[in-house]
């Protein structure tokens, strides 16, 4: 099982990106996902994270800026970004709960994509 991050780039603050995070494999199913971030000499902090049913929790950093949400068809995740901060900067890293088809259930990682808020 792989997840594949992607979307991150250069965006001026006020700007908008869209990451998308697409899982592959043996998938059975799909639980919790979530995106988190890392700044240069800080630790990895939850960003956004959204259930299998839908319920949505976000840092209190981003509430009403970003917006996580996924296709369960698509087996794809999405982080809409909206009025970007140079706080915002950081390696942005998908993360999901799978249970695959031998019924293993396990925590994957994305590969990160780089996100800079900067003019």
């Amino acid at each position: 099982v792989q997840l594949q991050a992607s979307g991150g780039g250069l965006v001026q603050p006020g700007g908008s990106l869209r990451l998308s995070c697409v899982a592959s494999g043996r998938i059975f199913s799909i639980n919790d996902v979530g995106w988190y971030r890392q700044a240069p000499g800080k630790e990895r902090e939850l960003v956004a994270v959204i259930t299998s049913g839908g319920s949505t929790n976000y840092a209190d950093s981003v509430k009403g800026r970003f917006t996580i949400s996924r296709d369960n068809a698509k087996t794809t995740l999405y982080l809409q970004m909206n009025s970007l901060k140079p706080e915002d900067t950081a390696v942005y890293y998908c993360n999901a709960a799978v249970i695959t088809t031998t019924l293993r259930h396990l925590e994957v990682w994305g590969q990160g994509t780089q996100v800079t808020v900067s003019s």
